[in-house]
């Protein structure tokens, strides 16, 4: 599925997958995330980390009546206060995707997966 924008100049649509990586780009900026968890259930009660290369793995983009909604898996550092790391990234990715891409985000959802001790 993708995303149509119309613009005087013509038709521009945006995929999923784009949409996916930029938002989980956004987020991997916020103080408090360790990484992007995959959406497949847990292995041995262990979120999978994803890397760098496999962002787009760790979010959801759906479209439904021209309201657009991200639902992000995400692990945070132990010592984050859970909810305010969580409200720091829906804010991010609402600002960037509005900001880069001109899209209007309807919601930002956020499954904290996992949490992190850092070595």
């Amino acid at each position: 599925m993708t995303i149509k924008l119309d613009t005087e100049y013509g038709q521009i649509n945006i995929s999923d997958e784009a949409i996916a990586v930029i938002a989980g780009s956004a987020a991997m900026e916020c103080y408090g995330l360790v990484g992007m968890a995959s959406r497949k259930q847990f292995k041995d009660g262990i979120a999978e980390l994803l890397g760098r290369e496999n962002l787009a793995r760790g979010v959801e983009v759906n479209l439904e009546n021209n309201r657009l909604s991200i639902h992000l898996h995400i692990i945070v550092s132990y010592g984050t206060k859970i909810s305010e790391v969580a409200h720091n990234i829906q804010l991010k990715v609402k600002y960037v995707l509005n900001e880069v891409v001109g899209l209007t985000v309807d919601k930002v959802s956020i499954s904290v997966q996992g949490v992190r001790v850092s070595s």
